[in-house]
């Protein structure tokens, strides 16, 4: 085990003239849950590109399960993104392919299983995730939404990794879906003693699944820290985000069972008055 899963040193993105980060240094420990929230146009989304080595940063490192991303031979990298998963934005299921032939693709890929064990796979990780076998058979436009993060979050699971990106999970889900969803993967994280990094802007989530939150403004982190910590900061951004109306409604259901009754920021108790 490295002693941090994820490190981010002296990032630098630029795009043209225009610079979305500006010197990030970031760690995700093991077995946490990450989140990374900011603004529009902040560089979230951007950065956990750079945790999957889909991008390259213009300075500084980015390094995953103690390999450099950028600077390590394909081969490495290949072997690296067996050792995590990817939930994407709104599922990212292959639309030609049935639920199966989407959670059995990188069991294939890795071309060393039999298709009696696949099958089992397959099978094991869609009941995981709640699918019943009976829909293994259908397509993604045959599928609700919530079944559809559902299948998605199966195939991230699919090789048994250790760390675990999700880009905005609960997006477009309803509040009961979302709800059970992260109740999902909450139970997930627990059974399988995962580390997450989790980009997301629904307050309920962040609040419910996060053990810190890394907070991107103007190129920059403005802040690092449990939900405690980051709500005392009086940066605007994180004014507005979390003691705003939606973002006390969420506070205020974990609030007590945080041992926070009493230390409430002077704004959210104000606003809850």
């Amino acid at each position: 085990m490295t002693e941090h899963v994820v490190e981010v040193k002296g990032l630098w993105t630029r795009f043209g003239r225009h610079a979305v980060h500006r010197g990030i240094d970031l760690r995700v420990e093991h077995g946490e849950v990450l989140s990374l929230v900011g603004g529009s146009g902040s560089g979230k989304t951007t950065l956990l590109r750079q945790m999957l080595g889909l991008e390259k940063p213009h300075r500084g490192q980015v390094r995953v399960l103690g390999e450099d991303l950028h600077q390590c031979e394909p081969s490495v990298l290949q072997r690296l993104r067996n050792r995590w998963g990817v939930l994407f934005q709104e599922g990212a299921l292959f639309s030609a392919l049935t639920v199966y032939d989407n959670v059995a693709l990188p069991l294939h890929e890795l071309r060393t299983l039999d298709e009696e064990l696949i099958q089992d796979l397959v099978l094991m990780k869609l009941e995981m995730v709640g699918i019943e076998a009976r829909h293994a058979s259908k397509v993604p436009a045959e599928l609700s939404g919530g079944m559809v993060k559902r299948v998605a979050l199966a195939r991230a699971l699919a090789l048994e990794p250790e760390l675990l990106f999700l880009d905005e999970p609960t997006a477009g889900l309803d509040p009961d879906r979302s709800e059970s969803f992260v109740q999902l993967i909450e139970e997930l994280r627990r059974e399988l003693n995962l580390t997450v990094v989790m980009v997301t802007h629904d307050l309920d989530t962040l609040v419910a699944l996060s053990s810190r939150i890394a907070v991107l403004f103007d190129g920059r982190l403005v802040v690092v820290g449990t939900l405690r910590e980051v709500v005392h900061s009086e940066h605007p951004f994180i004014v507005n985000f979390f003691l705003g109306e939606r973002g006390r409604r969420a506070l205020e259901a974990v609030w007590d069972t945080l041992g926070m009754g009493e230390d409430m920021p002077q704004q959210a108790a104000q606003g809850s008055a």
